[in-house]
């Protein structure tokens, strides 16, 4: 398959999985093709994604880790969903899905599927070699070397690679090797020296290289270089160092045959209903799962057929699992490639901006927060507020305690170090740290031990539930009386990621919000169910329920003849009876918008059934990841009238049925235009980075409407927020966005 590039200003983008076999004419609610399956959702997403490899108005290294960023997705979900998948066909299950397929079904179209979308990784990926090469940043084949840089990469190998390989025998006195997950192997045949003679499968070597060494070596700069290339940053891969000196591993010997291949196992991870120390439990699971069945075996597509055959005999795996690959196997790993020091292939830098609010309160965040509601929009703000308003709390005297809830954070948190400072200091610090955030648990149970020595009160929520709700709760004496500061958000306390992710926190002291969360924090470490809440929604007690009553109103407000609107931006659309009530809310009337950036199991625009629903997805510079809903409340949207809220979780069964996930509404007059009518208009105004799904199944990229189509991401990078922008910029009249539906 050849590597098409598509730019920006595309007429079309390419035409993903349409449904042939359905009949939109036919559609109802008892007809399972009213939905679109789950996992092909996901996948066409993922191709989303590498368009963007493909899309030739981003600097090239940017392109590389589009490319990079699809082959790790791939990568995860297969060691979960079709892991999930393979589970199934296995025990004999035959239920349908909501969308009619069995597992079985589902399976055999994600294999095509997935073999599509591999086979464009590697046409991309041999589309971007030759143009990295042209702009200065080339992989090397062996004989490419200067002799300068052969002779520096042989004392590098001999100094730092050969010491950690090594090469196994097969015979009875050395079984075959276990393969971890991801383990990526090289495999020889050797002959013609002394000590390879015992037996057939003696002659075979396995070469397990090693995660902690990077796939790719960067090369010193060499005099020996054409000075037309003298800027050129060199790498080679570290399968092809260890081919070049193969013989210090085989002194003597001759290969006769050599092939490389790459294992995925299930990954995923159940937890016993009665554990009693879940620490422990999954300390043991993270040890199952680097041992988990091989869902996916992807071997060099010219390894000799007599090595292949022994491979997939003793890892016992079946042979459509198989997959042979015409390319780079690993792909995720070209991240290595994007070189810091070559910023003019990258994007442009950008430097968040910082609260300008809380800077006119002299950067003290409780004066700023008690003065009005402040919602801040991360990238394009700074996340070092969520910090500095941590390790204010930890400091504060009056502080009083702090409660924390810990989904996912980097591997030198500031979150965590100002937690820690907190107990040292004295405060009544409570941690809710979530050991279920998948490939997380590792670090999560690190941090739960760090905290536990600092002080912490260190708890891990429910057994049956992940809390995946993003909650700060500091609790302040102020007079006579104590004041609650919560900090609620749309995604992770982690300052990497919210470099990256669009999410939005939101700072406030009401009071209603404050007491729903202390009942929060109450149900999840002691158990106390609350009877009701004031403002928040939560799942699993009510957030469904709350979301289907405003539906419900919108559908109300339109038979009656009123305007009636749904706005949603979220990552994934997936449960079946919220789609059902979106498709009814349609057949009243009700206008429905939805960006989804991931999957979306609804299918809009067909005619009787859901043809107010518009559905569209972004994917561009960052990773779109705030969940917003937005609703009409009688007037047309955008409306200063308009119920509006902000969540940590996705339409999805997991998200609404076995999480602790919040629903918060955003009444504060800022705030709620910011979210609805910057936010919410700026993502539906978006072109440049936007795909339209058709009823058909089919993602659609957008036509570009002007010479400079609208970009959402360059519009927040240079349109201060409303809600942080402060007294000096209170006379500056806002840029406006209109939506015309």
């Amino acid at each position: 398959m050849e590597a098409s590039e598509v730019s920006s200003d595309a007429v079309e983008g390419e035409r993903f999985s349409p449904d042939d076999h359905v009949d939109l004419t036919s559609l109802d609610f008892q007809n399972a093709d009213r939905f679109i399956n789950r996992e092909l959702s996901w996948l066409d997403f993922n191709m989303r994604v590498l368009e963007e490899a493909e899309n030739t108005a981003h600097p090239i290294l940017e392109r590389l880790r589009f490319l990079s960023i699809s082959a790790s997705n791939l990568d995860e979900f297969f060691m979960v969903r079709v892991a999930g998948l393979v589970g199934q066909v296995r025990a004999g299950v035959t239920q349908r899905c909501q969308d009619g397929l069995t597992p079985k079904e589902q399976l055999r179209a994600v294999s095509e599927r997935s073999a599509e979308l591999m086979s464009r990784q590697q046409a991309s990926w041999q589309t971007l070699l030759p143009l990295m090469r042209e702009s200065g940043v080339a992989v090397l084949s062996a004989d490419e070397l200067t002799p300068s840089e052969h002779e520096w990469l042989e004392q590098e190998f001999l100094t730092n690679i050969f010491p950690v390989l090594t090469p196994l025998a097969l015979d009875p006195a050395h079984p075959f090797p276990f393969i971890p997950n991801l383990g990526f192997v090289l495999c020889f045949e050797v002959e013609g020296a002394h000590g390879y003679e015992a037996g057939a499968q003696s002659n075979v070597k396995f070469l397990p290289v090693p995660s902690m060494i990077k796939r790719f070596i960067r090369l010193p700069k060499d005099p020996d270089q054409d000075l037309q290339n003298k800027e050129q940053v060199r790498y080679i891969s570290l399968e092809r160092t260890i081919l070049q000196f193969l013989h210090h591993l085989f002194p003597g010997g001759q290969i006769t045959a050599q092939g490389a291949f790459r294992v995925i196992r299930d990954s995923d991870i159940e937890v016993e209903e009665e554990a009693e120390d879940l620490v422990a439990v999954f300390e043991t699971m993270l040890q199952r799962r680097r041992r988990g069945e091989v869902i996916r075996l992807k071997m060099e597509a010219d390894m000799p057929f007599r090595l292949r055959e022994l491979i997939i005999d003793r890892l016992r795996v079946h042979p459509k699992d198989v997959v042979f690959v015409e390319g780079v196997i690993g792909l995720a790993q070209t991240s290595q490639l994007i070189a810091s020091d070559r910023p003019e292939l990258l994007f442009p830098p950008f430097e968040a901006r910082f609260p300008e609010r809380i800077r006119e309160h002299g950067g003290d965040c409780f004066s700023a927060i008690s003065a009005k509601d402040i919602l801040v929009h991360h990238p394009y703000e700074d996340f070092d507020v969520v910090v500095q308003f941590l390790k204010q709390a930890a400091k504060d005297k009056q502080v009083l305690a702090i409660k924390q809830t810990l989904y996912r954070t980097s591997s030198d948190s500031p979150i965590i170090a100002a937690l820690m400072e907190a107990a040292e200091n004295g405060k009544n610090v409570t941690a809710l740290v979530e050991l279920k955030a998948r490939f997380d648990e590792e670090a999560n149970i690190k941090w739960a031990r760090a905290l536990e020595r600092a002080g912490v009160n260190v708890v891990y929520g429910f057994v049956d539930y992940k809390t995946h709700a993003k909650l700060s709760y500091v609790v302040r004496r102020e007079g006579e009386q104590t004041r609650s500061y919560c900090h609620l958000g749309t995604g992770n306390y982690h300052q990497i990621t919210a470099k990256i992710y669009t999410d939005l926190a939101l700072f406030t002291t009401d009071p209603a919000i404050g007491r729903d969360v202390a009942k929060i924090f109450n149900y999840v470490t002691g158990y106390a169910k609350p009877d009701d809440f004031e403002a928040l929604s939560i799942a699993p007690l009510n957030l469904r329920e709350t979301i289907y009553a405003h539906i419900d109103r919108e559908i109300a407000f339109a038979r009656s003849g009123k305007p009636a609107g749904i706005w949603a931006k979220m990552n994934s659309l997936v449960d079946g009876n919220l789609i059902d009530k979106l498709y009814e809310a349609s057949q009243a009337g009700v206008e429905i918008d939805l960006v989804i950036r991931g999957i979306c199991c609804l299918r809009p625009g067909v005619p009787g059934f859901s043809e107010n629903i518009r559905v569209k997805s972004i994917v561009g510079r960052y990773l779109e990841h705030s969940r917003i809903v937005a609703f009409g409340n009688g007037e047309e949207l955008p409306s200063d009238k308009a119920k509006v809220f902000i969540s940590s979780a996705d339409w999805m069964p997991r998200n609404l049925n076995r999480r602790v996930e919040v629903l918060c509404p955003v009444t504060n007059e800022t705030t709620h235009n910011q979210v609805l009518d910057q936010i919410m208009v700026a993502n539906f105004k978006d072109e440049q980075q936007s795909w339209e799904l058709k009823a058909d199944g089919r993602w659609v990229r957008g036509v570009p409407g002007a010479e400079d189509p609208f970009n959402v991401h360059a519009y927040f990078m240079t349109n201060p927020s409303l809600s942080g922008r402060g007294r000096a910029l209170q006379e500056e009249k806002p840029r406006t966005l209109n939506i015309d539906h």
